[in-house]
């Protein structure tokens, strides 16, 4: 795993993947893997950015770290494999989107349609060991998604911000610091522990679209 699997993005993270921490992040994400099973499969960690390259980015929905259980995580936050039962944050994440738009839950719990419109699926950690959530969180990673996040506020398109949870929320001040058109919400997680203290009802897929389109650009296929 190196910096060549974030493709477009390596020239807008250069400061940080040539230093220390970025070397000092990657041993370490080897040496899990390395040393048991963590999710998901190595080739699919920068999955996201390989598919919403920076310049295609307009709306960027953060969660906390990949799923853990078998077959699940596929390098996009909140998504799960095509064929994938949907676990319940993602459950509920539906749930939301049709009492916001009116959409049915689909039949796939599978994103890759929202990372091809420009919906950037960025977790703040992006590995995990199996049935042990949060369990990278102290790899390093945050530093590498700071930088992720920070970075954005160079790119002149409009762009929204879905920040969901305690972590995601830390990097609120990043995402809005920005002289070009910029939206930033942010909700519980839409795990069961926390999607009924204020995700359910935030309507934030509506929201979203209506900034997009007083900005001139073309509202996301939810």
């Amino acid at each position: 795993m190196d910096a060549g699997a974030l493709g477009r993005w390596e020239p807008l993270l250069a400061p940080f993947l040539d230093g220390d921490a970025f070397e000092t992040l990657m041993q370490r994400v080897e040496a899990a893997y390395a040393a048991g099973t963590v999710y998901p499969p190595r080739e699919e960690v920068f999955r996201a950015f390989v598919l919403t390259p920076p310049e295609a980015v307009r709306v960027v929905i953060l969660g906390q770290d990949p799923y853990h259980g078998p077959g699940q995580a596929h390098g996009l936050a909140f998504s799960v494999a095509p064929g994938v039962k949907p676990p319940p944050s993602l459950v509920n994440l539906f749930k939301e989107r049709k009492a916001d738009l009116g959409v049915p839950p689909p039949d796939d719990g599978c994103l890759i349609p929202w990372a091809e419109q420009g919906v950037f699926l960025l977790n703040t950690v992006l590995t995990v060991e199996a049935g042990r959530a949060n369990s990278h969180s102290g790899l390093g990673w945050q530093d590498f998604t700071d930088t992720v996040v920070r970075s954005l506020a160079t790119l002149e398109q409009p762009i929204a911000f879905l920040l969901w949870g305690a972590q995601a929320q830390k990097k609120a001040a990043w995402a809005a610091a920005s002289p070009y058109p910029r939206l930033v919400l942010t909700a519980p997680h839409p795990s069961p522990l926390s999607a009924y203290r204020g995700f359910f009802g935030s309507r934030p897929f509506s929201q979203v679209n209506d900034f997009l389109l007083v900005h001139g650009e073309k509202p996301i296929h939810w």
